[in-house]
């Protein structure tokens, strides 16, 4: 295929337009063949959103799956693992024979894009329909007012790209000339992007070589078989502005999940800079039971579904809740002991970490290797018309943590509990305290208040102790040091919250309990409540035996 003589394309392969962050500290942006090479030398992909590093890396993770052939087991994986680079000549050798295919601007096959996209009424369209926006109606990069949504560098706009395709919030879009699902020039909405719909999780390394191979799951481990239809998109038939037919789109495996075209896009504007996109809805997806196939996701039984099915286990991708600090939901991200009865687990955790707790057991990696596990997710509002959010948050933890009978696991996940457990009696206490006061903050303000002072304490706190675990922990040991820090942070808390109540919560008032009973509430008999409920709560963390006085309902 002969292209025009004016043409200048923009090479992903040779072209530097991927952010990292060094080794070093340095900041700087390289080509998807430099990512591969200096992979030892970097420390992550490093974009301004942490969604658009999470695309990315799931587009270098295909490239590295096809360039390494699967890797087709263990045994592959290791070879991998123990080389002191990735196979950096089989890579450029794939890159090279799909070369055309990762052409930002190519004139008949641009890379994520469809070339010859149109509306059915000609429009001009800007940057804004690319470039996501959260809050809603609040550019993240605020810079971009004016003449900063005019025009983007062809380098900028592959990242917007690839993160649209992952991530484009749902609503009505531009109806696309060739697409039979568009009407009166509207293409109505088919959800959210395909990764927007998961609770991603990927596991980080001392470097970037480190994370691409710990989340570079065998694309045929022995829990399922491969499917020759997996492929990346760039080795398919380009598309079109329809919607691939049902009986042809997958997703087959990890390769069309990773690649999966949410949009349909066209871009305008050449090597000199792009000014604008025409998005239109692309490929819809189901998620339901793709656990196995997706292995970077947290994932839950659909109580709903299961109903109306009628059949059991139904699982759906959990996106991450931004509400609280990645620490307290750890139980969801990490293996968990068989349930009793056979039951199936209302939770599982993404494979990429049951991958790395097996490597873990069968001692291909060593029990004192530390990694790093990421989350990150979107929260959209409006039926998915508008990102709200962005949530990132990261954990370090000795490996041993991953493994579903290991004792620094159960111990793990029992002090995120514990933590819990004392800031519900801190919650009581605000409460109780505000109802001695006579205040009419008793529906939650105080207690919500406290329960944010003591998390923002603790976050810190957890995260250290958590990073210290390893293979010479004595799990009894470290939970009881835990508790005791526990104790000791969330007691001045209670003793501050105590001494602010004031004169009139010290005198008091009798009120009714939550089972309807008078109680009299007063700051010296809620102190003795708090002491109480932080004793049981905490048992390990309590030097000396505590009088115990009965706690109303």
């Amino acid at each position: 295929m002969t292209n025009p003589p004016e043409w200048q394309g923009f090479s992903l392969v040779d072209q530097a337009w991927i952010p990292v962050l060094d080794i070093a500290g340095s900041r700087r942006e390289v080509s998807l063949r430099g990512l591969f090479e200096q992979a030892g030398d970097l420390r992550m992909i490093a974009c301004a959103l942490p969604t658009q590093s999470f695309a990315i890396l799931r587009l270098a993770l295909a490239v590295l799956h096809r360039a390494t052939d699967g890797p087709l087991g263990e045994a592959a994986w290791r070879a991998l693992w123990r080389g002191r680079q990735l196979p950096t000549a089989d890579i450029a050798e794939y890159l090279d024979a799909f070369r055309d295919r990762f052409d930002l601007l190519h004139p008949q096959q641009p890379f994520y894009q469809v070339a010859d996209l149109r509306a059915a009424k000609e429009n001009t369209y800007g940057l804004e329909r690319l470039i996501a926006d959260v809050p809603n109606g609040m550019p993240f990069l605020t810079t971009r007012a004016g003449p900063g949504m005019e025009l983007i560098s062809p380098a900028e706009a592959a990242r917007w790209v690839v993160h649209c395709q992952a991530y484009d919030s749902s609503g009505i879009k531009t109806g696309a000339v060739g697409d039979p699902q568009a009407k009166n020039g509207k293409g109505y909405p088919i959800g959210a992007g395909s990764v927007g719909w998961l609770g991603g999780v990927h596991l980080e390394g001392a470097n970037l070589r480190e994370t691409l191979l710990l989340n570079l799951v065998p694309v045929a481990p022995t829990w399922r078989e491969a499917d020759e239809r997996d492929l990346p998109v760039w080795e398919r038939e380009p598309h079109t502005a329809a919607e691939e037919s049902a009986s042809t789109r997958g997703p087959y495996g990890l390769l069309s999940l990773y690649t999966w075209q949410s949009r349909r896009i066209r871009l305008f504007g050449d090597a000199g800079g792009i000014t604008g996109a025409l998005i239109a809805n692309g490929d819809r997806i189901e998620w339901q039971d793709r656990h196995l196939l997706e292995p970077m996701s947290v994932w839950g039984r659909s109580a709903p579904r299961e109903r109306d099915q009628k059949r059991t286990p139904i699982y759906l991708p959990r996106p991450h809740d931004h509400g609280r600090a990645l620490w307290r939901g750890l139980q969801t991200l990490l293996p968990a002991p068989p349930p009793p009865g056979g039951e199936p687990p209302q939770r599982l955790p993404p494979m990429v970490v049951q991958w790395l707790a097996r490597l873990t057991v069968t001692g291909v990696v060593g029990t004192d290797f530390q990694t790093r596990t990421r989350a990150v997710s979107i929260t959209y509002g409006a039926k998915q018309s508008v990102v709200d959010e962005v949530f990132s948050d990261a954990l370090t933890m000795n490996v041993l943590l991953l493994v579903a009978d290991s004792a620094l696991r159960a111990t793990a996940v029992d002090a995120a509990g514990d933590a819990e457990a004392a800031v519900t009696v801190l919650r009581r206490l605000a409460d109780n305290l505000a109802r001695a006061a006579g205040s009419r903050d008793t529906e939650g303000g105080a207690a919500d208040r406290a329960a944010e002072r003591a998390y923002a304490l603790l976050d810190r706190q957890f995260r250290d102790w958590l990073a210290r675990l390893g293979p010479d922990s004595d799990p009894a040991a470290e939970r009881g040091q835990w508790q005791r820090l526990v104790w000791r942070a969330i007691s001045r808390l209670g003793a501050g919250l105590v001494e602010a109540a004031g004169p009139t919560a010290w005198v008091g008032r009798t009120g009714k309990d939550r089972a309807g009973r008078d109680v009299h509430y007063s700051s010296s008999q809620a102190e003795a409540w708090f002491r109480t409920g932080l004793a049981k709560a905490l048992p390990m963390g309590v030097e000396s035996p505590q009088q115990r006085q009965e706690q109303p309902a």
